[in-house]
């Protein structure tokens, strides 16, 4: 499976397993994009990031503790 920007839920989800112990909340963006870029799933332009996706992406990730 590959991950887009566009799939928020499914990036949380990775992140979750990947960072068990981190407090989504506490997450620089600069940090975020990073983790988010090195998932071996991610398969998306690293240049259509912005800070809506991202905070998308953290919501889920509230979400799903």
């Amino acid at each position: 499976m590959s991950l887009q920007w566009i799939d928020s839920r499914d990036i949380a989800i990775e992140l979750i397993e990947l960072y068990p112990d981190v407090d989504p909340t506490q997450v620089r963006f600069t940090d975020l994009r990073d983790w988010i870029v090195a998932l071996d799933e991610f398969d998306d332009d690293v240049d259509h990031c912005n800070e809506k996706i991202l905070e998308a992406v953290q919501m889920c990730w509230i979400d799903e503790q």
